[in-house]
């Protein structure tokens, strides 16, 4: 069957970068040929910032994870906050940062609504920023065992999926080899674009994935 014609699906990776599960996250994605996203927390990009380099070096997109990875906007989205967790880390990636500022909130827990809020929204508008979501959590952060099989049965019911893992989850990650594995043998390709329905918002003008249930009230 042609690659076009297979079902596609996105690797995404949070709250990295860490000095040693980052990098054989990397090597997991080299030997597949794969192209991910890296959405880093500005606090550990500040401190561990070869495996970004290596990432960006290796095609990979590096995104903005906030600063702090903290407070979810929705419990936290005074404008002063959220400037410096969105900002901070923008000057902190500097070099590495994908061309469209690419960023992901925190959504607390894999929670999509609320993430973001009207204060954080704007301040994206004005920045220039594209907003990344997600459609796949299969909990790697509290399953480091059976996430794959959990990642396996949210896909099955989504036409273009996105899945989030976290490259700072050395046991999870074990199991990325096989997941990937097992994914290619189930007829899907992995592409590195997000689907219009988890970009919110693309380089700063709101989109129709952009909805109540991610804003905030």
């Amino acid at each position: 069957m042609p690659k076009s014609d297979l079902k596609p699906v996105t690797l995404s990776f949070d709250n990295g970068p860490d000095p040693e599960v980052t990098p054989r996250v990397l090597d997991i994605l080299a030997r597949h040929g794969i192209g991910a996203t890296f959405f880093v927390v500005g606090s550990k990009l500040a401190e561990n910032r070869a495996p970004a380099e290596r990432a960006k070096d290796e095609g990979h997109w590096i995104g903005n994870h906030t600063w702090s990875h903290s407070h979810p906007f929705r419990e936290r989205g005074d404008a002063e906050f959220v400037a410096t967790e969105i900002d901070r880390t923008q000057a902190a990636l500097g070099s590495l940062a994908h061309p469209d500022r690419l960023f992901r909130p925190y959504g607390g827990g894999g929670r999509l609504d609320g993430a973001l809020n009207g204060v954080a929204a704007e301040h994206l508008a004005e920045g220039k920023y594209t907003c990344v979501t997600w459609n796949s959590v299969p909990g790697d952060f509290r399953d480091a065992e059976g996430w794959p099989e959990t990642a396996m049965k949210q896909i099955s019911q989504i036409d273009w999926p996105v899945i989030v893992l976290h490259d700072i989850l050395g046991d999870a990650m074990t199991r990325l080899d096989g997941f990937i594995g097992a994914v290619k043998e189930r007829g899907y390709a992995f592409r590195q674009a997000f689907p219009d329905s988890t970009v919110v918002m693309r380089n700063g003008r709101p989109t129709p994935a952009l909805t109540e249930g991610v804003l905030a009230n």
